[in-house]
């Protein structure tokens, strides 16, 4: 088959394809090299080798060399490194399902196009189960320690804040009060683990789970470090609170194959709830205890 068969609409699709199957052939090259595990580095290899095939293959047809778009190489390679090669690849792959439509219309005037659409759908498959990540073993401890953080000292932030009316007290309490609780959770998931005889190393599950509350805490309280206004560093925390479920909750999402938007908005109403709740009660506090700070 030839390029005149094709008229000038199919070849600028097939263009498109081209330059994704050299870009996403770069990519997994790329990452090979921050892989050791000797299965995941043979089947990035071989994923590799099939879109440089599928490159080639449209190749036949446009009788045109087409360079990746090395910013997207970059992109994807840098997303690996910070949050690790499962979410980075998974999310590349979920932007294959646009491509998977495109050649969906290339196969009506490329009937071969349909073989590339299973090897998609297979390499899809195969990096469901390609990567043993350790920070997603321990996915659970780390979303034990967020969402307690959360909940807790968004709550007890709302509190403190009508309760003691100084930002800088509420950022000293809060963070005392955040460091002790840490401490608390993270003990109780080397206890829970311990205890459940899992894979998970009991020692790991608790420095995750209390890493994790830790940071959260900093990011809570770091409005009332920087801003003088009450109610402003109220606001902050919350907005901070909500910027933080959102990020870990499509980190999640993407990693593990979860919804997004009802996990996102559940977690989102309990912070605000629990935060409202304690405002609530620091406002009793203050106005039946008659305390004054």
């Amino acid at each position: 088959m030839v390029i005149e068969m094709l008229d000038k609409e199919t070849k600028k699709v097939i263009l498109t394809a081209q330059k994704n199957e050299i870009t996403e052939h770069f990519i997994y090259e790329k990452l090979l090299w921050s892989v050791k595990d000797p299965q995941n580095k043979r089947t990035l290899e071989r994923i590799s080798s099939d879109e440089l095939r599928h490159y080639d293959f449209w190749k036949t047809f446009t009788n045109e060399d087409v360079k990746p778009d090395k910013l997207k190489i970059w992109w994807y390679f840098v997303l690996s490194r910070i949050f690790g090669l499962t979410f980075g690849i998974k999310l590349m792959e979920n932007g294959e399902e646009q491509a998977q439509v495109i050649y969906e219309k290339i196969s009506k005037s490329v009937p071969d196009a349909e073989s590339i659409v299973e090897d998609e759908d297979r390499h899809e498959r195969e990096l469901m189960g390609l990567i043993d990540e350790e920070r997603l073993r321990y996915v659970g401890s780390m979303v034990l320690g967020l969402n307690d953080a959360l909940v807790e000292l968004t709550g007890a932030l709302a509190g403190f804040t009508l309760a003691l009316q100084d930002t800088r007290l509420v950022a000293v309490t809060g963070f005392i009060t955040g460091i002790a609780a840490s401490l608390s959770m993270a003990a109780s998931e080397y206890l829970s683990t311990k205890s459940e005889e899992a894979t998970k190393n009991p020692v790991k599950a608790s420095v995750y789970t209390g890493t994790a509350y830790i940071l959260t805490v900093l990011f809570l309280i770091l409005p009332y470090l920087l801003f003088t206004n009450l109610y402003l560093c109220l606001g902050a925390a919350i907005l901070s609170a909500i910027s933080i479920v959102f990020v870990f909750t499509f980190y999640i999402s993407v990693a593990k194959d979860l919804p997004f938007t009802r996990r996102f908005l559940e977690m989102t109403s309990i912070s605000l709830a629990v935060a409202t709740l304690t405002f609530a009660i620091g406002f009793l506090v203050r106005i039946f205890l008659h305390i004054e700070v």
